[in-house]
């Protein structure tokens, strides 16, 4: 396993503490950026990923690292949003998806909690989803194994993440962008460059493509698949638990 990248350099911190921080830190800011720095293009990302999950016609659907929710909030356009959980370890994330529901008038649960110490039951949801968060987990394998155990059999597993562009001249643009410019553009909306760097240094050392596939058949995932979106911007991975 690739040793995980710290988005922060403070003594005696873990991981999630430090990512929590982090989020904590540009929550004020997290959809502005999003919209901006993508231009737009995150929105069409997640529909694209949340196609899939419809097509699959889930009774119940857990989004992992949910952020401001918007994830949640797409997903209730096809499925009962009192049905819909998101989770994430940010309470300031948190607090903005809430006060997004109320305003959207919808029954979306959100719950402050681990990617790898899922507060669940076995078995529970239909679907799950995790839009630019699993390579935030401190354990990969272990939070991949934990939505293994909530998912029911039959149930698919759905990841959006951000991968590295190998097409000339996109693989060299995107490094530049994300290195260089997405961090000072990052600093002077949020006030926060380091958040924006790691943003850059963990999409380097996350398991892409045929490595990440790799690691949901060995968890006991099928049909693992990947789709490129963007030239390779980001990545699409699903895959479903064996049904008995």
């Amino acid at each position: 396993m690739t040793e995980p990248v710290k988005p922060y350099d403070q003594q005696g911190t873990t991981k999630k503490e430090e990512v929590r921080q982090m989020f904590d830190n540009i929550a004020p800011t997290y959809d502005f950026l999003n919209r901006f720095l993508s231009a737009g293009t995150d929105v069409h990302w997640r529909r694209k990923m949340l196609t899939s999950v419809r097509a699959l016609k889930p009774d119940t659907l857990l989004d992992i690292a949910t952020g401001t929710g918007d994830v949640a909030f797409e997903a209730a356009r096809f499925l009962p949003s009192e049905h819909i959980t998101g989770l994430d370890l940010s309470p300031k994330m948190l607090e903005i998806a809430r006060k997004k529901a109320a305003t959207k008038g919808l029954a979306v649960t959100f719950i402050e909690g681990d990617s790898e110490k899922l507060p669940f039951q076995p078995e529970q949801f239909g679907a799950v989803t995790v839009a630019f968060g699993v390579r935030n987990f401190e354990d990969l394998q272990a939070g991949i194994g934990e939505i293994y155990r909530v998912l029911k059999p039959g149930g698919g597993l759905f990841i959006l993440e951000f991968s590295r562009p190998r097409i000339f001249p996109i693989k060299q643009v995107f490094h530049i962008y994300f290195k260089y410019l997405l961090p000072l553009i990052g600093k002077l909306k949020s006030r926060d460059a380091r958040a924006y760097r790691y943003l850059f240094e963990s999409v380097q050392v996350f398991p892409e493509y045929e490595a990440m596939q790799g690691i949901l058949e060995e968890t006991g995932f099928n049909q693992c698949t990947f789709r490129p979106l963007s030239f390779g911007i980001c990545t699409i991975y699903q895959a479903y638990k064996p049904k008995r």
